[in-house]
């Protein structure tokens, strides 16, 4: 079996220690519930299991610094050898940037991805969080409508400067212009409400992207804060048919 790093170990414990504070949460709560109608030879014994939570949390939480003192002599050698690099060789490092995967996206959608979101898909949509992540989700269910930031990994033609959106018949634009998954850096961005959470899945409304795409944040919306009144539409009030269009952006049923 391959042996995991310290980074990895401890990743496991706060996982643990987020199962292990959301399992301690629930037995108080349901302690509080059942008081009034059951005996206190329950209670108590309920509240022994509660002390038990607790008392693995104190024993995780060594286990963690336990793993911080051990990394102590590694973080040392590493600034050692950071001072001798050339500064020319940390500017050039300066200018890259790596992002990881944190879970990834599940939807219907395996060989074709329509171009937005379609409301009327009722099918099951969600993102599935990596478990080391799951205390990173806690009160987001508190919102109704979340950002999902992703990694458009299946993009295989060639990026450009210029882009045609599918919709506009031929109306060329600039990349940042568009919503078009051919840019510079692919990272896709959608507005989805939420629906329920479950562990580490995040039930959402239909997302416009493919089975496994690759998570790399999540945001809450924020109503004022995110919503702009006086937003417009942009060049797309140029395009012939403005109006035929408008319907289909707002999702207005329309015979034509």
């Amino acid at each position: 079996m391959e042996n995991l790093s310290n980074e990895e170990i401890n990743k496991l414990l706060s996982y643990w220690i987020s199962h292990n504070t959301q399992h301690k949460n629930d037995v108080k709560k349901w302690v509080d519930r059942i008081k009034p109608s059951t005996s206190q030879v329950l209670v108590n014994h309920l509240e022994k299991v509660n002390e038990l939570y607790e008392e693995m949390e104190k024993v995780f939480n060594s286990a963690k610094n336990e793993v911080a003192n051990s990394n102590n002599g590694e973080n040392l050698e590493i600034k050692k050898q950071e001072k001798k690099e050339p500064i020319l060789k940390k500017e050039k490092e300066s200018e890259k940037f790596k992002l990881k995967k944190i879970g990834k996206i599940r939807t219907p959608y395996i060989d074709t991805a329509p171009y937005q979101p379609v409301e009327e898909d009722q099918r099951v949509f969600k993102i599935v969080v990596d478990p080391q992540y799951l205390e990173s989700l806690y009160k987001l269910d508190k919102f109704r409508y979340i950002y999902v930031l992703y990694y458009i990994h299946l993009v295989s033609r060639d990026i450009n400067d210029i882009v045609s959106p599918p919709w506009t018949d031929g109306a060329k634009v600039g990349a940042f212009a568009s919503r078009s998954p051919l840019r510079p850096n692919l990272i896709g961005l959608s507005v989805v409400q939420l629906k329920k959470i479950e562990e580490n899945n995040v039930f959402i409304s239909s997302i416009d992207c493919f089975d496994g795409t690759p998570l790399l944040d999540i945001k809450p919306y924020i109503k004022d804060l995110d919503s702009k009144c006086d937003a417009n539409y942009g060049w797309i009030e140029d395009l012939d048919g403005y109006e035929h269009l408008l319907l289909h952006i707002k999702g207005i049923p329309h015979d034509y």
